[in-house]
């Protein structure tokens, strides 16, 4: 895998995935008073951390299909310069790579996840 996408792929769970987790899970704590605590204790909402991830992970993976299928059309900056392509360099298997075995989340996340596909042969 080129450097580039191991940095996006790194990027993207730290920054996106984690901290969206992360953020989400403030608003479970029972002392929490902002407005997403409120609505979510008002709607009677019980075991949001199980659904949490759940939810990230599949907004992600659309994401990653969308541009998988160029749908949406995004060029990466890498730190060390030049650009990337996400479309053409990504080859079609940016979703594929965040959610498979041993693939994104895997590597890079510090939150929790459950790997549906786990026992699946590759």
């Amino acid at each position: 895998m080129r450097p580039e996408l191991n940095e996006i792929a790194k990027q993207l769970i730290e920054n996106v995935r984690d901290r969206a987790i992360q953020m989400a899970d403030v608003s479970l704590r029972p002392n929490s008073n902002g407005p997403v605590a409120r609505r979510w204790r008002a709607a009677g909402v019980k075991h949001a951390e199980i659904v949490i991830p759940d939810v990230v992970d599949m907004t992600l993976f659309a994401l990653l299909n969308a541009i998988d299928e160029e749908l949406l059309r995004l060029i990466f900056l890498p730190k060390e310069g030049g650009s990337f392509d996400l479309c053409k360099d990504g080859q079609g298997e940016l979703a594929g790579w965040y959610m498979m075995n041993d693939g994104w989340r895997t590597t890079y996340s510090k939150e929790r996840f459950v790997d549906d596909i786990a026992d699946v042969n590759e």
